[in-house]
């Protein structure tokens, strides 16, 4: 029973750092691979929890944004955009591949949340932003499962 809480533990752990920003799953592999998963079930987890927030961010941000700008918020709401549309200027040239590329690079500044947060700016239908967004998050993990392998293997 202990074993089981564990795992359920480290699978927790890392599907809730995979859904904050910034952390996302350049986070959330290396603390799954610490919390005792695998590698590769860190990245399957980390994936799906890298996904959960995008659907909404997609179809709420915009409204979200508008409701906040009425309050104190409104100046951080400001930069958040400007700063959405300056990472959107790869996903506006290349589009689709530009919006993979942005999520798939697993450096600050780049991941699910920004790429979702440019494509609702860029008004990227859900049905092609969302596959692509995706398919940038897989990448993204597999080259963060690789990373934090090696890294494993070195201190071993």
């Amino acid at each position: 029973m202990f074993a089981d809480e564990n795992l359920i533990h480290a699978v927790a752990l890392t599907f809730g750092t995979a859904m904050v920003p910034v952390l996302e799953l350049r986070g959330a592999i290396p603390v799954g691979v610490a919390a005792g998963l695998s590698p590769l079930a860190a990245c399957a987890i980390a994936v799906l929890g890298n996904m959960v927030p995008v659907p909404f961010i997609l179809l709420l941000i915009r409204r979200i944004f508008d409701w906040l700008r009425g309050t104190r918020f409104g100046p951080k709401i400001d930069w958040l955009e400007r700063r959405a549309h300056l990472k959107g200027r790869v996903v506006r040239k290349y589009r689709l591949p530009g919006l993979i590329i942005l999520v798939a690079i697993p450096l600050p500044g780049t991941g699910a949340w920004t790429g979702a947060l440019a494509a609702a700016f860029l008004d990227m239908p859900l049905r092609r932003a969302l596959p692509s967004i995706f398919l940038g998050v897989v990448t993204a993990g597999l080259i963060m499962t690789l990373a934090t392998g090696m890294v494993v293997a070195t201190i071993h």
